[in-house]
């Protein structure tokens, strides 16, 4: 693919911080005091007014069509099924502690030809919540396993952050499996060479801290969902009750299992020249938690994908500018197909 022609900047008026961002405790109580410094220092003028994104999905509707289905490994993954039956198939994976209601902000805008697969991952939603495993590889091969289930060959795979990162595993052990890839907000781990400087925040210390059972209306469970772009309340509170629910068991196995601090580039970079799938990467310009060093080692590693930057947007772009990175996600997957 011709990476000039991919590398161009969508604008974007607004910015927000990631839902699952580790800055965003620390980044949420620093806004109050930056808040607090600016009134003292400056006439009050009025915002301009920022509208909440309409949904243009029914919640009740969309959360009452998930279905259960039992895999071969023994297993139950909650997902929904959407979309032309008869369309490619385009399996889409939400990040940590989310569900696949993650997709609802975009949904509305992806091609009505395609037919879409949305997962609740292992120990998120409504899935199953085993003892163990929770590797990057145990949440792909469920995602091979449903496939199977469902009579699914071949299919596009959409993933973000941590699905992003099960997106990829998928793609590099099952690469018969896979058409596209598409990666939001991934990394392919930060250099052990690189320049060193401490964490913004140190999100695993405080999900250590947390207790059962999980306040989903606790001040880190709000900074946890906190966005100073306006969402949908209703889709917040929900989105934060469904993580709340999950075991704390399972939020510390993830982090532990998936998400390795201390071994996560090596870990990563030995399977990435596996993935051969035409790749689209993207990114909001103002992500915290995939910071320049982390994507540069993903676009290192894939040097043939397409990149796409969301100027002014976090780590979540597809909340921030739905229609946006949905076109962008159609007219790649449209190409060879």
């Amino acid at each position: 693919m011709n990476q000039p022609d991919t590398r161009r900047h969508t604008r974007s008026a607004h910015s927000r911080r990631s839902v699952h961002s580790p800055f965003r405790a620390h980044r949420g109580l620093l806004g109050v005091v930056v808040l607090c410094a600016s009134i003292l220092a400056t006439p009050a003028l009025p915002a301009p007014a920022a509208a909440t994104p309409p949904l243009k999905i029914d919640l009740d509707a969309f959360d009452a069509s998930k279905k259960l289905i039992a895999l071969t490994n023994g297993e139950t993954l909650a997902y929904i099924d959407r979309g032309e039956r008869s369309g490619p198939p385009v399996v889409l994976i939400h990040g940590y502690t989310d569900n696949a209601r993650d997709w609802v902000p975009m949904l509305p805008y992806l091609s009505k030809r395609y037919r879409l697969i949305l997962v609740d991952i292992r120990g998120h939603g409504r899935s199953s919540k085993p003892e163990c495993c929770y590797t990057r590889l145990d949440f792909a091969y469920d995602i091979k396993l449903l496939l199977d289930v469902l009579g699914v060959q071949k299919a596009d795979i959409v993933g973000h952050s941590l699905g992003s990162i099960i997106a990829q595993t998928f793609a590099e052990y099952w690469p018969e499996r896979t058409a596209h890839v598409v990666l939001i907000s991934s990394t392919g781990g930060s250099p052990p060479d690189g320049p060193k400087k401490p964490p913004q925040f140190d999100f695993g210390a405080e999900i250590r801290k947390l207790k059962e059972p999980i306040d989903a209306d606790s001040p880190f469970m709000i900074a946890w969902w906190d966005s100073p772009t306006p969402v949908d309340p209703e889709f917040i509170r929900r989105q934060r009750k469904d993580a709340a629910g999950i075991p704390l068991r399972v939020w510390l196995a993830v982090l532990d299992q998936a998400l390795p601090a201390n071994n996560a580039f090596g870990d990563l970079q030995s399977t990435l020249p596996r993935l051969k799938a035409p790749t689209l990467l993207i990114w909001g310009s103002k992500d915290p938690i995939m910071e320049e060093d982390k994507r540069q080692s993903l676009r290192d590693a894939l040097p043939s994908a397409s990149v796409k930057i969301f100027d002014g947007l976090g780590h979540n772009p597809f909340w921030e500018d739905p229609r946006g990175v949905a076109q962008a996600i159609n007219a790649f997957l449209s190409q060879g197909s």
